[in-house]
Order: structure tokens, then C-alpha cells, then sequence
């Protein structure tokens, strides 16, 4: 089980990675378009701005996803790293615990909204973008976040080994 959870969350995290860079190599590409436009031609694109944002917002969430995995989030651990070895894995596996439970409580809460700015087809006003789309990346951004560090607890547990930049060292 512990091979196919791994198999799993590294696919996830593949393609959560590509997804990433697509939305971050997008706003480099309008931003470039709009510098040229702007400055060599005279004309400014209206919407760029506004899509900047929001292909951001998509990159950041995703990329809290893959934070996670890593065990690199941010956490309030000056006074954790004073303490004895066997209490910091306590407390790191009571930080992925918390971490968890607040990205599934944003989620559950958030997905109310995200429905009603479907429903609604509410859009943004200069790209006209359909708003529940750059809303709904914090929710799948919280969710993947909390699947991948659950997972990252199955297959290693607090204090059972290290965690790298790629995730369990297994």
C-alpha cells in the first residue's frame, strides 16, 4: 500500500508541477506581450493584468501543494527547535495534524461560494473571466496540500526519518 500511496503522490505531484509552470510560463509570456505592446507598439493589452493575477493565484495554491509534500510550510517553530529531538517530531506531526484539519475546514467552506460564482457565472471585468476559476484554486491548492501531507504521514511518519525537499526519503 505504502508503494502505490508513493507511486500516487508522485504522479500528483508531476503533474501538479506541470500545471505550475504552465500557469507561471503564461503570465511571463503576457507580461512579455504587453511590455512589447506597451512600449515598442503602443497599445496596451487591458486584460493582461487582470489574467496575470489570477494564473498567479493558480501557481501559488498549486505550489502550497507541493510545499506540503515537502514539509517546508511555514510554521511558528523557533521555540520547537529548542526542545528534545523526540518532542519535535510530536509537534511537527501535531503541525501537519493542524495543517490538515484548517486546509479541509477551507475547503468545506469554501466550496458554498465556489458554487454560488458558478451558478451566478460571475466574471471578471476587464478579462471577463469566469470568476469561479481563480476562486476555486485555493480550495483544489488547500485540498491537494492536505491529501499530500496525509500521505506524507502514511508513508513516513513524524520522527520515522527525514523529509527532503522531494518529499519521504523512501
Amino acid at each position: 500500500m505504502s508503494r502505490n500511496l508513493l507511486r500516487f503522490a508522485k504522479a500528483l505531484i508531476a503533474a501538479i508541477r506541470v500545471v505550475a509552470c504552465v500557469l507561471l510560463a503564461a503570465s511571463v509570456a503576457i507580461n512579455f506581450a504587453n511590455i512589447i505592446g506597451r512600449y515598442f507598439i503602443g497599445v496596451s493589452l487591458v486584460w493582461a493584468e487582470e489574467t496575470m493575477l489570477f494564473l498567479m493565484v493558480g501557481c501559488v495554491f498549486l505550489g502550497a501543494a507541493l510545499v506540503g509534500w515537502s514539509g517546508k510550510h511555514i510554521r511558528m517553530d523557533v521555540a520547537v527547535l529548542m526542545l528534545p529531538e523526540r518532542w519535535r517530531a510530536g509537534f511537527h506531526l501535531f503541525s501537519d495534524l493542524v495543517t490538515i484539519a484548517v486546509s479541509v475546514a477551507v475547503v468545506v467552506f469554501a466550496w458554498p461560494v465556489i458554487t454560488m460564482l458558478a451558478a451566478f457565472d460571475q466574471r471578471s471585468n476587464a478579462a471577463n473571466i469566469p470568476l469561479v476559476i481563480p476562486q476555486a484554486m485555493l480550495p483544489i491548492g488547500l485540498f491537494l496540500m492536505a491529501l499530500l501531507i496525509a500521505i506524507r504521514l502514511v508513508i513516513r511518519p513524524a520522527g520515522a526519518g527525514k523529509t527532503s525537499a522531494k518529499g519521504p526519503d523512501r
